[in-house]
């Protein structure tokens, strides 16, 4: 979008960046850091807008530094606040990921009993708090669709649970109803708080000085683990469950999103291969980068050795801009673990397609299309005498 048709915020937002971005000093950078909060902090306490979104858009792909810059800025300011409540606080949102997957069927959502919530906030105020934090945490269990869907949203549920941390007044929060999880394989819960402390204070247990900080941070995560074990174990029985290091909003879910696609990725192979009583030997997998002009996910499309058909898919999506250019900084390539991830479920005959395709989808269904070894994009499509529906374990 030309500057000119740009809101006067964004176009401030950019002209702050960028002065920030250009600054050799680390009081310069006090400086034009503190009229960015000022800025940010106004534009999420006013009306619906995606004001910070739109001036990210502006900086990618050609001012990559100015992007990290304000990403970091606008995540920092939107899962944290201050609160003045008879005394000053600091708030933090976190966020405790629980990754599942089957080779069956997800069961269905159901709501927490208030037994299960109430172990739930004992183990979090005694093994992921710092023993004076005020804590509140949501009263379900969500997912990465009831997730904020915006920085302003993340900042209004960080102001909204923090208040509650303090006060210890409980208002109703809202929160988008979870979709069915038919057919799905995995997926992660969340488990969403804001931790309250006096200004200044640890936030978290593994801040307190009874122990080095890495050894009390991975005890704290193993005593967490025990303690709600109980719980997710009734609620997903016959799944397998990885509970992930409670920690600051976004970094949770940044790694919870990373940590699920090699998980989707074998459920989905696992469950093929018993829906269609086939070896890992008989099916080819065959992988291609998806987008407009940047890679913005992979396809991989599974064939018989028989056959050119697809006959089933899974995406594996790009987590951010710089994930995108791995290849061209001598990275990990993601092709090559996609293909190390199908060789431990019995999928070893994997072919990678080069250049860029078109991610379609199928107008009718909105399914995606996925690409077989001559390097068509298919809609996939079981044969007729396999159940199209991954089994509920129970």
């Amino acid at each position: 979008m030309p500057q000119s048709r740009l809101s006067v915020d964004v176009r401030r937002l950019l002209e702050l960046t960028e002065a920030l971005t250009l600054s050799g000093s680390r009081l310069e950078d006090l400086y034009w850091e503190e009229q960015l909060k000022q800025l940010i902090g106004k534009l999420y306490k006013s009306r619906k807008n995606r004001h910070v979104e739109t001036a990210l858009d502006q900086l990618i792909p050609n001012k990559m530094q100015a992007y990290e810059i304000l990403v970091e800025l606008a995540e920092t300011f939107s899962e944290s606040t201050e609160i003045h409540e008879k005394a000053d606080y600091d708030v933090l949102l976190v966020s405790a990921p629980i990754l599942i997957w089957t080779r069956y069927q997800l069961p269905l959502p159901t709501p927490l009993q208030r037994k299960d919530f109430d172990l739930i906030e004992a183990a979090f105020r005694e093994h992921i708090a710092a023993p004076q934090a005020c804590v509140a945490l949501l009263p379900q269990v969500i997912s990465f669709e009831q997730m904020p869907q915006s920085f302003q949203d993340t900042a209004r549920l960080t102001q909204q649970l923090g208040k509650q941390a303090v006060t210890g007044e409980v208002k109703p929060i809202e929160i988008t109803p979870l979709a069915h999880t038919e057919g799905m394989l995995a997926d992660a819960r969340f488990i969403i708080a804001a931790i309250a402390v006096p200004k200044g204070q640890p936030v978290f247990h593994w801040q307190t000085p009874s122990a080095p900080a890495v050894q009390s941070r991975a005890q704290s995560l193993q005593n967490w683990q025990q303690s709600i074990e109980p719980c997710f174990n009734r609620l997903f029985a016959g799944c397998t469950i990885d509970y992930q290091q409670p920690e600051a909003f976004f970094v949770s879910s940044r790694e919870a999103d990373r940590r699920i696609r090699p998980l989707a990725l074998k459920a989905a192979a696992i469950w093929l291969q018993n829906a269609a009583n086939l070896n890992g030997s008989d099916i080819r997998a065959t992988i291609v980068g998806c987008g407009e002009s940047i890679i913005e996910e992979y396809r991989v499309g599974f064939t018989t050795r028989q056959s050119n058909q697809v006959i089933y898919g899974c995406v594996w999506p790009i987590l951010s801009k710089e994930e995108a250019n791995l290849n061209n900084e001598g990275l990990p390539d993601i092709p090559d673990h996609i293909a190390e991830q199908l060789a431990e479920v019995g999928i070893k005959e994997v072919k990678r397609l080069n250049g860029l395709a078109q991610g379609e989808i199928c107008d009718d269904c909105g399914a995606p299309f996925f690409p077989n070894t001559l390097g068509e994009m298919m809609h996939p499509e079981l044969p007729e005498e396999i159940d199209l529906e991954p089994r509920h374990f129970h």
